[in-house]
């Protein structure tokens, strides 16, 4: 057996317990941003050694939760940018926060790190790409008459980007049961679109985004 292919199971091994820690990590730090390191790694199931190998410090592993969390953003975005592009204001938001959904619980790590660990300006880089975009399509739709003009496109995002990580709290702590559409719902509504049209819009679009169920199941 050649070093080459004696190496591949150490390899697949180190992967799959880089996974487990930023999982962990993940969910007790949603519960916990005190949580210490010697914690996450006795609740990923591993030495400490073996976590400090892959993250040296709290740091490294923060800045890889964001990176993660910035992959997975672009992901969720790019699976939903024809349909943003090529749909009316109010359908294109709706799909906008169904293809967001499922990243929700990343997303609101991010903004709850981002005081203490982070720093507000690499969260503000992480998420600037989804704010654009929400605050181009509010844009679209204030042009439109579709979306309210009371508030500049660009605070009425921050608003929504706001309350929609407050839902997925409620999700998480099971006052709120949702798979994206409830919050599609609301968002639209707090956008200014009528409810009874609102409902309508999340029923058309809920099937182009099957995939739409928040990770606080995982």
């Amino acid at each position: 057996m050649s070093k080459a292919v004696a190496r591949e199971p150490l390899r697949r091994n180190a992967r799959a317990n880089r996974a487990r820690i930023l999982a962990t990590a993940r969910r007790e730090l949603g519960r916990n941003p005190d949580v210490t390191l010697e914690e996450l790694a006795r609740a990923a199931g591993v030495v400490r050694r073996t976590l400090f190998g892959h993250f040296p410090g709290r740091e490294a592993l923060l800045e890889a939760l964001a990176e993660e969390a910035s992959e997975s953003l672009r992901s969720a975005m790019a699976d939903g940018e024809r349909f943003v592009e090529t749909h009316p204001a109010d359908l294109a938001f709706a799909g906008f926060v169904f293809s967001i959904w499922p990243v929700g619980d990343r997303y609101r790590l991010l903004l709850a790190l981002a005081r203490r660990d982070l720093g507000a300006e690499r969260v503000a880089e992480v998420l600037a790409p989804a704010r654009a975009r929400a605050t181009a399509i509010l844009e679209r739709g204030q042009r439109d008459g579709v979306f309210h003009a009371y508030l500049p496109a660009e605070a009425l995002s921050a608003g929504l980007e706001a309350m929609t990580v407050a839902l997925l709290e409620s999700v998480n702590t099971g006052v709120l049961e949702d798979d994206g559409n409830r919050v599609a719902v609301a968002t639209l509504i707090a956008a200014g679109v009528p409810l009874e049209r609102a409902r309508a819009v999340v029923e058309e679009v809920a099937p182009q985004f099957p995939a739409g169920v928040s990770e606080a199941d995982d």
